[in-house]
């Protein structure tokens, strides 16, 4: 049985993939520090779900704790290291930098020692939409350059690629970093659109639309990215010596065994009609708010999702419709509404 220890598995992320992994007889290791920056219970809700599992432990730390990460470690050395932990958020880095210096710079360096201490066999780590930045080209693809991030939230993801790659480099550790684009489904993050539009349309609030709706996301499904994780553990990349023909779009890089690759729906909905399926789902009409575009924010994100499906066959392929129906009748349940 192999083991994966997930970082962040009590996060939304985490979570599903976590469940997934348990579900195809993997041993999950799980490391999370149950921060406050939204609700704890839901963390602790989606730990003691995987708890049910034998095959889940999991600790209660900082990715800043060096110690603590190496006892997880080594009480149960992981043949694969899933890095999912991160401070998230791409407004609260307006008003707390530091908070993402240290989780996201600090504690992913930690995670890398401890990848490179035990050898793993494939170290994987989340980036996300918000490293290409100010980019206006579109769809999205990994060999565009990325060297304008708008927040520091992207500034440190950015940064933590960058250390991925030289620790693929210099340690021969194979390493896939993939960046997500807008991320929904059930037991999802309060701070996010989905749940703060159904939880003000449900109390009868308005909502927020900024930009005034003249937006667009790729927004991806979580049950189709953590599918999409689990075919990417299977295909790390090789070293330099061992390849044959490039791929085509291939974001290999030439000097160590590192790629990048997007996870997204590769299509851009407009906002306005993500909240119009939202309404629908709830039979209620949304009070609307427009406001003005947010510092850091982009108008729009599309992903290219060729280089996944060459490299695994799969992509992702929920419909906005099906998914927002999917979390709407899980927040029902879940908060009897």
């Amino acid at each position: 049985m192999k083991t994966v220890l997930v970082t962040g598995s009590a996060g939304f992320i985490g979570y599903h993939l976590s469940k997934l992994l348990l579900a195809e007889g993997f041993r999950v290791v799980g490391y999370d520090n149950l921060n406050p920056y939204y609700d704890v219970s839901l963390k602790e809700r989606r730990h003691a779900m995987l708890l049910q599992s034998p095959n889940f432990s999991c600790t209660v730390a900082d990715l800043e704790d060096m110690a603590a990460l190496a006892q997880t470690s080594q009480t149960t050395p992981p043949d694969v290291l899933v890095h999912l932990a991160a401070q998230a958020g791409v407004r609260y880095s307006l008003e707390a930098p530091r908070d993402y210096i240290n989780s996201n710079v600090v504690g992913t360096f930690n995670v890398m020692e401890m990848a490179r201490d035990h050898r793993v066999a494939h170290l994987l780590m989340s980036s996300t939409s918000s490293a290409y930045g100010a980019n206006t080209e579109m769809p999205f693809r990994e060999t565009d350059k990325s060297d304008t991030p708008l927040t520091i939230y992207a500034a440190t993801k950015r940064a933590m690629e960058g250390m991925g790659h030289a620790y693929a480099h210099l340690h021969g550790l194979p390493t896939t970093l993939f960046r997500f684009f807008t991320v929904y489904g059930p037991w999802g993050r309060p701070d996010m659109a989905l749940f703060k539009f159904t939880e003000g349309i449900l109390a009868g609030r308005s909502i927020d639309i900024y930009n005034h709706g003249k937006m667009e996301r790729d927004f991806t499904y979580v049950d189709d990215l953590v599918r999409a994780i689990r075919h990417l553990i299977a295909t790390p990349p090789p070293a330099v010596e061992d390849r044959g023909d490039p791929l085509e779009g291939d974001s290999l890089s030439p000097a160590a065994p590192y790629r990048l690759v997007n996870i997204g729906n590769s299509t851009a909905v407009p906002l306005m009609d993500f909240v119009a399926e939202i309404e629908d789902a709830l039979r209620i009409a949304a009070i609307r708010n427009y406001t003005e575009m947010q510092p850091g924010e982009v108008v729009a994100t599309w992903a290219d999702g060729a280089l996944l499906t060459r490299l695994t066959g799969y992509a992702p392929g929920t419909d906005v419709r099906t998914g927002v129906r999917a979390v709407v009748a899980w927040y029902r349940d879940y908060y009897g509404r």
